[in-house]
């Protein structure tokens, strides 16, 4: 198993990618390869400064150009063909690698996973994966959290169909509950997209469908995936991050605070595409790359692109 790091990728890369691996080193299974894509020699100039071995499990994958964190997305992947997104990107699409890990900017990263990887059949629009804790170690998993700004009720139906591939095959949840995020609980509530969505979620036969979920309903577990277009899910993302980043300022940490801490998880599976990826938020930290690659492990051990299409054959 070989996964790709995008050690460019982020606000301090290659420092945090870098110490991220050295990190995992003692529990890498022996199967794991670990491929640093970018600058070599800056990537040589970080590993002997924090002591990361660039031999055996780990390779190094050259890449001459950086994607800026506030360039245009699918404007720098054409530009920048020798970028580290675009090179990491490019060895999954060959099958040199399995997956492919970045904090970078999340927009290219999307943008080069759709226009080099493409979708899986079947699939219209890859969802953006998000964990929210609701008990020690669980999750719920919402989708979408900004890929996909402007949906159609169609659209969110994937999201749950992909969201239950995900949780049923790497989280180990034998039948995942879904649920509409929506201002209330009656069908009839929300806007035209919740009412055609509620109605269409009813009725797919592969989609544990229970109902509406408010906002106050997350924290109770009441589903293991929560569907929602990329602007509503966006915002809730947004909101948790400053929710840790506010209460860790204001009280000692604990283990429901630490819950809420996004490097505890890593990073976000971009779901639907024809090859594994794993999106970090651009502060990455090292733990949080850590985590990623655990993720990335997960997904690749759970075969999940091929359970995807085979759970969207059933119904083309």
């Amino acid at each position: 198993m070989r996964i790709a790091i995008d050690a460019f990728g982020g606000d301090f890369a290659p420092q945090n990618p870098l110490e991220g691996v050295l990190s995992v080193l003692d529990e890498l299974p022996a199967e794991v390869e670990l491929w640093l894509v970018g600058q070599v020699s800056e990537i040589e100039k970080t590993a002997r400064r924090i002591g990361l071995p660039l031999t055996g499990t780990i390779q190094v994958l050259p890449a001459s150009e950086v994607i800026g964190m506030h360039e245009n997305p699918a404007r720098s992947i054409v530009q920048k063909p020798d970028s580290s997104i675009a090179v990491g990107i490019q060895a999954l699409k060959e099958g040199k690698v399995d997956a492919f890990i970045s904090a970078g900017n999340t927009g290219a990263i999307v943008a080069a996973s759709v226009l080099k990887l493409g979708n899986l059949p079947g699939v219209s629009r890859p969802t953006l994966g998000a964990f929210y804790p609701y008990e020690e170690n669980r999750y719920s998993l919402i989708c979408d959290v900004g890929a996909n700004i402007d949906c159609k009720p169609e659209h969110l139906v994937q999201f749950a169909q992909l969201g239950t591939v995900y949780m049923r095959e790497v989280m180990g949840i034998p039948t995942p509950r879904v649920a509409l995020l929506n201002i209330g609980e009656e069908p009839s509530k929300g806007n035209i997209l919740a009412q055609q969505s509620y109605a269409l979620l009813q009725q797919h036969p592969d989609i544990y469908f229970v109902g509406n979920a408010e906002g106050r309903v997350l924290t109770r577990g009441f589903a293991d995936v929560y569907v929602t277009d990329g602007f509503v899910g966006n915002i809730l993302l947004k909101f948790g991050e400053s929710l840790y980043e506010l209460l860790r300022e204001q009280v000692p940490p604990t283990p429901i605070l630490e819950r809420l801490n996004y490097e505890n998880i890593g990073g976000l599976p971009f779901i639907g595409t024809q090859g594994h990826v794993i999106i970090g938020h651009g502060i990455s930290s090292p733990k949080a790359f850590k985590n990623m690659i655990r993720t990335a492990i997960s997904v690749v051990r759970a075969h999940l692109t091929e359970k995807i299409a085979s759970a969207f054959r059933a119904h083309v």
